[in-house]
């Protein structure tokens, strides 16, 4: 099992820098506002021969109960009690503060290891910061800039004298190329849930979890970081990313704001299937139809969950009525399947994760050869391309060149002459005969070379 550290202290005093410096990417905010981060992330850390799991952490603070201050604590000592050691990290430019003295005995009663670490310790001013924090009793200072990479040396070495001695490596996990598609078929699928703000996101994750996983609050815009979150459901593996809500690019001003929302959309790019969250009351609103625009057009898997259904007066057909009306809106996805749920209460949930699983499905899905030639014919035969300056458009022949989502290359003379109107009927009656409901489905034209090309034009 993998040796587990949290990263602790204060607000502002570097945690998510030194957590993204040691995962080696950028998963954590960083901002020089203070209580960027708010809930705990995990990431699979290295250091030179270390490998070891690390917790990111909202900063320690003190808050009244009940209060999303007192939440955002709670979260930090969930972290605590789940790690095998601590890092302590001091401002070494701004020296000891009664908040850092207040949680260094927090951490000790943690009876936890701990490595107290001195960070933005470059320069003279973060020297003097460094030796004042002897005065904590947790130790001698390791003196970093998560920020520049320097004294990473000397965390190396402060981390191996905590650790377990690892045995020698077994064989190594085999690349992606190498592994078959039964082998894949058991990996996590990774799943986005994305919409506007105070949709619920992070209430249905802490349903799935059977745990308050994730911080979660009336107030809109709680969630800040992209967090990733591992669920088994019914023997399947997630990989269930909760992101930031989306608001009209207008209405976002805010840096940390900007920052949240292309953390989402990175988080949208690494999913398989999408899951955007509608509140049931406000459903179909104009960001809603953006945010579906932005998966269809990421080429993801998509599943549209109406939340807060406890809140909806029942009346009959109303599902019905929510499948009619994405068809409506949504045309680019049609068929895309429509969940109602409510992640407070806990209802739709094996519904919605049954949709995750089928969509995730089609979005993998290869057509045997055979079967689409013969559609292919019947389909032009049915409604034949139009004329285009009094001449015939002549499609050759399509093949699926890949899926992920499910994509093919038509062959054809003048590709730039064929209407938009047209590739979406083929498209249409794609998703229809080979039932690829609410899946992106992408038609690339290709113009069939001409075997003539070559040879010259005599003179006249």
């Amino acid at each position: 099992m993998s040796f587990t550290i949290a990263i602790i202290g204060r607000p502002n005093v570097g945690k998510s820098t030194l957590f993204n410096r040691l995962v080696g990417q950028k998963l954590a905010l960083v901002d020089d506002e203070p209580g960027v981060t708010r809930d705990r992330r995990e990431g699979q850390a290295r250091l030179y021969d270390l490998d070891f799991t690390i917790i990111d952490t909202a900063g320690l603070d003190e808050g009244a109960k009940g209060s999303l201050t007192a939440r955002m604590q709670e979260q930090t000592e969930t972290a605590i009690a789940l790690a095998d050691a601590l890092m302590f990290v001091i401002d070494a430019r701004v020296g000891l503060t009664p908040t850092d003295r207040a949680f260094a005995d927090f951490a000790r009663k943690a009876n936890k290891p701990v490595v107290l670490i001195a960070n933005k310790a470059e320069g003279k001013h973060g020297e003097i910061g460094a030796m004042e924090s002897y005065a904590l009793g947790l130790g001698d200072p390791v003196q970093i800039s998560a920020e520049h990479g320097e004294g990473m040396g000397d965390l190396h070495e402060a981390l191996s004298a905590l650790m377990p001695e690892t045995p020698e490596a077994e064989d190594e996990v085999e690349d992606d190329a190498d592994i078959s598609e039964e082998e894949a078929a058991l990996r996590p699928i990774r799943v986005a849930i994305v919409g506007r703000p105070n949709a619920g996101k992070s209430t249905l994750i802490n349903h799935l979890l059977g745990e308050e996983r994730l911080l979660t609050s009336p107030e809109a815009g709680t969630t800040r970081d992209s967090i990733a979150v591992e669920i088994t459901w019914q023997g399947r593996a997630f990989r269930v990313f909760d992101t930031a809500g989306l608001r009209r690019r207008s209405r976002i001003e805010e840096k940390l704001e900007k920052l949240s929302v292309a953390d989402a959309l990175r988080a949208v790019r690494f999913a398989e299937v999408v899951v955007l969250m509608m509140d049931a009351q406000n459903k179909f609103e104009e960001q809603d139809l953006r945010i579906a625009d932005l998966i269809e057009r990421e080429g993801r898997a998509i599943v549209l969950a109406v939340n807060k259904w406890d809140l909806v007066e029942r009346k009959p057909n109303q599902i019905s009525a929510l499948r009619s009306d994405a068809d409506h809106w949504l045309p680019q996805v049609k068929g895309v399947p429509v969940v109602a749920v409510s992640g407070l209460m806990g209802e739709g949930i094996d519904r919605l994760m049954t949709a995750i699983q089928e969509a995730y499905a089609i979005w993998n899905r290869r057509l045997p050869t055979s079967a689409l030639n013969r559609w292919f014919e019947q389909a032009i035969q049915a409604n034949p391309p139009p004329a285009v300056s009094g001449r015939r458009l002549k499609l050759n022949y399509i093949t699926q060149v890949k899926a992920r989502p499910p994509s093919f290359v038509l062959f054809c003379s003048r590709a730039d002459a064929i209407p938009q109107s047209y590739l979406r009927y083929l498209t249409n009656s794609l998703r229809e005969t080979f039932e690829l409901p609410g899946t992106p489905v992408r038609i690339t034209l290709r113009e069939k070379a001409n075997p003539f090309a070559h040879k010259r034009k005599r003179p006249s």
